[in-house]
């Protein structure tokens, strides 16, 4: 299995200049012309994995519930960088993984259901509880600001760079944070590589009730 994270000495400006103007970039927006930034390819078939674990993947992909650890992942990763850095799938298949600048802004939410989940911009106090959508009086406040995450796919990460000009300093930051990344991406792996081990792929009958219009007969 191919690992991503590699030993870096801090000490070393030229180890850090290479270290970071050598890494795998990819696109931020769909633009192949636009802003890059540092990325990993996470196809399956690039991965190093044995062919009984690259068939295991391919099928696990077509099930939502495998990306939700995935996702997870990258949400810490966002975190633990206070939403100024976050991990993002790109590429017409999804299969690069790549560093976004972001940050977090209040979303103007102001209350939800607790029924259906439905946000609204007023206040219960402004609107009342009940739901605009099921009806129910379900609706709360939100104990604090209600915030909404951001990514900024036209911004790209030392595109045009000149490492030679960075302070040390700077250079062992810009390290530490694509190292994170790269971390990252080892996690992802791996978590993917657990998950076709530990599971299997079955298939259930599920219906949905739906209304529609029909004719009746009229009564007097």
């Amino acid at each position: 299995m191919r690992s991503f994270c590699m030993t870096v000495d801090k000490r070393s400006r030229a180890a850090m200049t290479e270290y970071l103007a050598g890494h795998f970039r990819y696109c931020t927006a769909y633009l192949w012309s636009g802003p890059m930034s540092y990325a990993h390819c996470l196809k399956v078939h690039r991965l190093g994995l044995d062919n009984e674990t690259v068939s295991k993947l391919i099928h696990l992909l077509k099930v939502p519930e495998f990306f939700a650890p995935l996702d997870g992942l990258m949400r810490e990763f966002g975190a633990s960088h206070d939403y100024y850095w976050q991990a993002g799938m790109n590429g017409r298949n999804s299969g690069y993984l790549v560093l976004y600048q972001g940050c977090q802004k209040p979303s103007g939410y102001k209350s939800y259901c607790a029924r259906c989940g439905q946000r609204n911009y007023k206040s219960v106090a402004e609107n009342g509880k009940i739901c605009g959508r099921c009806s129910k009086p379900a609706r709360k406040d939100y104990p604090q600001t209600h915030m909404q995450t951001v990514k900024y796919p036209g911004i790209g990460t030392d595109d045009s760079a000149d490492f030679a000009e960075w302070e040390m300093c700077q250079l062992r930051e810009r390290v530490d944070l694509v190292q994170s990344f790269d971390t990252l991406a080892d996690m992802i792996v791996t978590e993917a590589v657990w998950a076709t081990r530990n599971y299997n792929i079955s298939e259930e009958t599920y219906f949905v009730m739906k209304k529609r219009p029909v004719l009746v007969p009229a009564t007097c």
